[in-house]
């Protein structure tokens, strides 16, 4: 038992003597707070009376009668939008490793390279999942205090509510999980960084709105992972772009999210964490 722990244990000690982890957990949250503050405010105003909708739909505004229930949407922000953070930690994380060199003693004191990979892995699933919860502190905090300013239910009697959370907590964890295997996969840390940012931030969104033009791309853009992890969570903003679109069941977005993770992991094992290190 102790030959899984003590790995574990290690790579937990090097996430957190750094200052990367917390930096990020509080940006995440003042940038979710500011999202879900926001767009609450002014759902939730319409919603309630207090902002016309007039002025919303000459400015171009869908209806609020497409967006369903509002909460779960504001709620959603957690994942749907910060889950950029834990993959950029994954990713930092194991990157970090190959520029500063640490791979050297880690590996010295670890002969077993699988267990080293494997112990970063499980370590930065629970990070991923504790960031999971700050996003959560975030857009349900945030969100839900609004919404009662408005005097619309927040829905946290909800269990489908209490259910959207947990799934949110997993999806942040597997994310960390991909950002390990890029990390593993593009050990360059600043290629790492344009990549995630890159493809979170332009490509994967252009992809996603470009498969909804055809049953047949919709039904290969339902497994791009921004899209499966919203599939897992179950409610996203993204997902109302296309309402005619296919949408995988939680589960199925799960497992694609875990797939994903693991692929990139095993593919960077075979060609970068099994090479010599100096």
């Amino acid at each position: 038992m102790n030959l899984i722990l003590r790995p574990v244990a290690a790579e937990f000690a090097k996430i957190l003597s750094t200052r990367m982890w917390w930096i990020l957990a509080l940006v995440l949250f003042g940038y979710i707070a500011l999202l879900a503050g926001g767009l609450s405010a002014l759902f939730g105003g319409v919603e309630s009376g207090a902002i016309s909708p007039d002025s919303m739909n000459s400015g171009g505004g869908a209806g609020l009668s497409t967006l369903g229930s509002l909460p779960p949407l504001i709620y959603s922000f957690a994942a749907s939008v910060g889950y950029v953070f834990p993959v950029l930690l994954g990713a930092l994380a194991t990157t970090g490793e190959f520029r500063h060199q640490t791979l050297t003693p880690t590996f010295l004191a670890t002969p077993r390279r699988d267990r080293v990979l494997g112990a970063k892995t499980i370590a930065l699933f629970v990070v991923g999942a504790v960031l999971g919860l700050v996003g959560l502190a975030a857009s349900v905090g945030v969100g839900a205090l609004v919404f009662n300013g408005f005097g619309i239910d927040p829905l946290l009697a909800d269990g489908e509510t209490w259910a959207l959370i947990g799934r949110t907590v997993l999806a942040m964890a597997l994310w960390a999980v991909i950002g390990v295997g890029l990390g593993v996969l593009v050990p360059s840390q600043v290629a790492s960084i344009v990549i995630v940012l890159a493809f979170t931030q332009f490509i994967e969104p252009l992809l996603r709105f470009a498969s909804t033009f055809t049953e047949v791309t919709a039904d290969i853009g339902k497994f791009l992972p921004g899209a499966a992890s919203d599939a897992l969570v179950g409610a996203s903003f993204f997902t109302l772009a296309s309402p005619g679109g296919s949408v995988l069941e939680p589960w199925q977005g799960g497992l694609v999210l875990l797939a994903y993770g693991l692929l990139a992991t095993g593919f960077g094992y075979l060609i970068s964490w099994k090479r010599d290190v100096t």
